[in-house]
């Protein structure tokens, strides 16, 4: 029996797309028309190589056995992606670095000016916890 790749392999890919047409080509092979429903490419540039996703219409009787690398992804809204991070701000480090912000004005909404501004700057830089 052979053993799997520690890692993934990677594959030349080929995406020519038009709306409602997509010509895929994997390792200078192109998949038969009709196979392909849709395809996502994720790449984070820190990660280095892409994924590929294909979403594929399999004919009756067709059966699939083998190794795969599978994955969930949980779709998550901009309000919950900014739920979860105001969960994890530290308030009372909050209050500190806003009060203590060289751009902190005075009057009237300052003290809500000086959090919102240090709360994007740490929604960049991944602060505040």
């Amino acid at each position: 029996m052979t053993e799997p790749p520690a890692e993934p392999q990677a594959h030349g890919v080929r995406i020519d797309a038009q709306p409602g047409h997509a010509t895929i080509s994997i390792g200078g092979t192109p998949l038969p028309p009709g196979t392909v429903t849709g395809y996502v490419v994720q790449h984070d540039i820190a990660a280095g190589l892409p994924t590929l996703i294909l979403h594929t219409r399999q004919p009756d009787g067709t059966a699939f056995e083998g190794l795969a690398r599978v994955a969930v992804g949980i779709p998550q809204t901009p309000a919950s992606v900014i739920a979860t991070f105001l969960r994890e701000v530290d308030p009372v480090l909050l209050d500190q670095e806003a009060l203590n912000r060289a751009d902190y004005g005075g009057g009237p909404g300052a003290t809500a000016r000086a959090m919102l501004a240090t709360l994007s700057e740490w929604a960049h830089t991944g602060g505040g916890t």
